[in-house]
């Protein structure tokens, strides 16, 4: 059970180096409604403006969050490696987190790159829901390759864009809820506020917030 789990910063060992994963458990003696696990995008990192005002209103709502910082960042590299490597890592995290969490339901999730991760992996690690922010449908000006088929999970999963995306804007499918949020870009910068009210609107949909 995640109540009583320590709040604060977590090193934890993976086949592609030490990730880093940053941890807020709400206070009190209630188990959290849920634990939301986000990853960063590809050059980027935890402290952008969406991930941190999604922490913030997640956390208001009795929500616990993890927000992991991939190994090759941890190195301190900008460059992503291979999908596979990202998602073995994001995998090994999961495993240590889902067993701190106990009966608490798993949503995964991130932004961007992050986004794709948790998508590829939410089946195996045993999440109950997807948060995607940003999420890159294609290559900028390249319409044609579309990831549109990494959002087929089966799961409840939220995606919130920009209409101004030039990574491009999903559309609407089944069991896929998708908020736009008009001016906005990649990298969801004007109403971080906007993001996270549309993420907890999510989480409480499904009882996984309060």
């Amino acid at each position: 059970m995640i109540v009583g789990v320590r709040t604060g910063t977590l090193t934890i060992e993976t086949d592609r180096g030490p990730a880093r994963v940053d941890l807020t458990v709400p206070g009190g003696r209630a188990a959290p409604a849920s634990l939301l696990v986000l990853g960063h995008g590809a050059g980027g990192s935890v402290d952008a403006p969406d991930l941190t005002a999604v922490r913030d209103g997640a956390l208001a709502a009795g929500v616990a969050v993890a927000l992991v910082t991939q190994p090759y960042r941890v190195a301190g590299r900008r460059t992503p490696p291979p999908a596979g490597h990202l998602d073995d890592a994001w995998r090994a995290v999961l495993v240590v987190l889902v067993g701190q969490a106990g009966r608490v339901p798993v949503v995964v999730g991130g932004r961007s790159s992050g986004a794709r991760v948790a998508c590829r992996t939410a089946a195996e690690v045993g999440a109950v829901g997807i948060v995607t922010l940003a999420f890159p449908l294609h290559p900028p000006g390249r319409p044609e390759r579309s990831r549109a088929d990494e959002l087929a999970t089966g799961l409840p999963t939220l995606v919130v864009n920009g209409d101004r995306d030039p990574f491009g804007v999903p559309g609407a499918a089944p069991g896929i809820e998708l908020v736009v949020l008009g001016g906005e870009r990649h990298d969801l910068r004007k109403a971080p506020h906007a993001v996270a009210e549309a993420v907890v609107t999510f989480l409480r949909a499904h009882g996984w917030a309060r």
